[in-house]
Parts: C-alpha cells; structure tokens; sequence
C-alpha cells in the first residue's frame, strides 16, 4: 500500500536534486503536489530534472545550478526558494560529494572536499533557513551513512563528515524543538543510476552486497527513500526528532 501526502502547501529544497536520491526524493514531492527547488551542480542533469519533473504537471518546479561549497550560493539558494515560493517548509540536504581512499593515503584535499560539499553546506543551509523554519514551523531532512555508522573501509572522509552532520543534527534538533521544526536523518541504501553501472561493471560484487542485505533488493530512490523523506516532512512525523532512519533493507551491519 503506497500512502499518498498533499504537499501542495509545502515549499521544498532539495540539493544534489537532479540525480540519484535526490531526483528520487523530487520526484516523490512533485506527485505530491510540493513545490520543489531542485538544486544541484550538474548543468546536464538539472535540465533532464526539470524535464522529468515538469512532466509529471504536478507541483511547482525550479532548478539551480550551483556549487554549494560557497556559502554565497548557499544564501542564493535561500533567496531563490523564497522569491519562487514566497518562503520555506522544507530543507532537504542531500548532496555529497567524496573520494575513496585508504586511511593512510587520506589527505587534507579529501577531507576538505567531503566537508565543504557535505557537513559546511548543511549548517549553513540550515542556519540560513532558521528564520523560515521558524515562520513556517518547518522541517530539515538531512543524511547520514552506513559509511560512518559502521567505519566502512576506505570511506574515511565521507564517514566523518556523515558523522558531524548526524552531531550537528542532533544538536539543532534539541534546541529547535522549542521552535517547532523538527530535523531527522536518513541513512539509505538505494540503487542509484551510479550503482546501476557498478552492478554491470562488477555483477559478482553486486550480487554479495545484495545477499547481505536482509530484504535482498536495493532501495529505490523515488518509492523507499522518498516515500521516507515524505513522512517525515509530513504532520505524520509531528512527535519524531533528532533520528536516524536507516533505510537500508534491514542492513543490520550498518548499525
């Protein structure tokens, strides 16, 4: 049974939107009648978002390109949703970008890459974003990882970064709750465009990480991971703060 939210009072940013989780998590506001600031750095991809999108003739969409390591565009990302919208439900921090490396060959450029596209670009979103949270009682999604919650091998950088985003999480979620607006964390596991590609360069390591996974499938973006990101910018998810979802198939390794 698919539940169904109507959203069409709702004014969403999604950043790293145009692919991936993020296209999926658009995808699922749009239907739902949300209107959807997608906003990602790829100038390809948001012109097949805004394609996608706007062919649902669902809900409002706009897309930004641009790089959301500057905190200049983070506050031109505000400023775009409210003149768009005329104001702000729902901040969904979704883009990341990191390398993989073994913990010895990590440099400063690793750590820095993972943080200034990830945890900076989250707080200060967040921060820029409070007066509007704080109008409209709204709501922050952002995301963790099995990287960091189980130390995944060669994933130090993005792990570190995923961890201080679920500190920084917390912390805004406790004192904000006297403002009501709440702030959650999913940690997914999804088939991505990304994974599809590894699925036909590797099968056989696709097919382990798969077995692995209690459920035996990957999420899909739009239908698990969305349908989540739905939830918990929904009044349904009114008592929920402070957490983590692990939408990740039941992954019990990730914990």
């Amino acid at each position: 049974m698919q539940i169904t939210y109507d959203f069409s009072d709702k004014r969403v940013i999604i950043t790293g939107g145009a692919g991936g989780i993020g296209l999926g998590m658009a995808t699922a506001f749009v239907k739902s009648g949300a209107s959807v600031l997608v906003v990602d750095v790829n100038a390809e991809l948001i012109a097949q978002a805004k394609r996608e999108l706007q062919a649902l003739n669902a809900g409002q969409v706009v897309t930004l390109q641009t790089d959301i390591s500057t905190k200049a565009n983070d506050q031109l990302i505000i400023d775009t949703a409210v003149k768009a919208f005329g104001g702000i439900d729902v901040l969904i921090n979704n883009a990341h970008a990191s390398h993989q490396k073994p913990f010895t060959a990590l440099t400063d450029d690793d750590l820095a890459l993972s943080f200034n596209t990830g945890f900076y670009p989250t707080w200060h979103l967040m921060q820029l974003a409070y007066p509007q949270l704080k109008a409209n009682q709204g709501s922050v999604i952002n995301f963790a990882s099995g990287a960091g919650i189980n130390g995944q091998p060669t994933q130090a950088a993005y792990a570190a970064a995923k961890e201080a985003i679920r500190g920084l999480s917390r912390v805004a979620a406790n004192e904000w709750a006297a403002d009501n607006i709440r702030v959650n964390l999913i940690s997914p596991i999804a088939e991505t465009a990304g994974v599809k590609r590894w699925k036909q360069a590797a099968p056989d390591q696709y097919k382990a990480m798969v077995n692995q996974i209690p459920l035996h499938r990957l999420g899909d973006p739009e239908h698990d991971i969305g349908a989540v990101a739905l939830f918990l910018a929904s009044d349904a998810s009114s008592y929920i703060t402070g957490q983590t979802f692990m939408v990740d198939g039941g992954d019990i390794k990730l914990r």
